[in-house]
């Protein structure tokens, strides 16, 4: 599979929130305490726009989103960052983009925070083990409330 890595645009938007919902409904996570609610959900172009916040995109030759991530920071934990809303369509899983959007997104994070943290679901079974395999710890609790009381695993990895 042809894919490009790029920053999100505002044109970007509706599709990527599109991917994310129908990543939340395949896995049961569409309820409040997840990204489903989260009002920014739809604005990431505007969210994600300062040196240490940024969204990455991966598209396809035909300019069809596959996927997405972003590192965003922790408001009481200057020198943390969160790995944000990684979603990826299903025909993309497998195919390299995870990887390649993951890498983008570390390697961008280790120019401006020591640690990453990230919240996801106990039945995202593929997705705790590929964090795992960049290196992510599974914490007991969570590093901090934040507003994805639902996400009941988490995990933080050294930069």
């Amino acid at each position: 599979m042809k894919y490009i890595i790029r920053e999100i645009t505002e044109k970007d938007n509706k599709e990527i929130e599109n991917i994310i919902r129908s990543c939340l409904i395949e896995f049961g996570g569409d309820h409040e305490g997840t990204a489903w609610t989260d009002p920014n959900l739809g604005r990431f172009s505007k969210i994600y726009n300062t040196p240490e916040n940024k969204y990455w995109v991966a598209e396809d030759t035909s300019g069809k989103l596959l996927g997405g991530v972003g590192i965003g920071k922790i408001a009481k934990l200057p020198e943390v960052c969160e790995l944000q809303k990684m979603y990826c369509l299903p025909t993309a899983r497998g195919t390299g983009v995870s990887h390649k959007l993951i890498e983008t997104a570390l390697n961008h994070a280790k120019k401006y925070y020591k640690e990453c943290y990230l919240e996801t679901l106990e039945n995202m079974i593929a997705a705790q083990k590929f964090y795992e395999k960049y290196g992510f710890k599974r914490l007991e609790k969570p590093l901090i409330k934040t507003e994805h009381f639902a996400c009941d695993v988490c995990y933080i990895k050294k930069l």
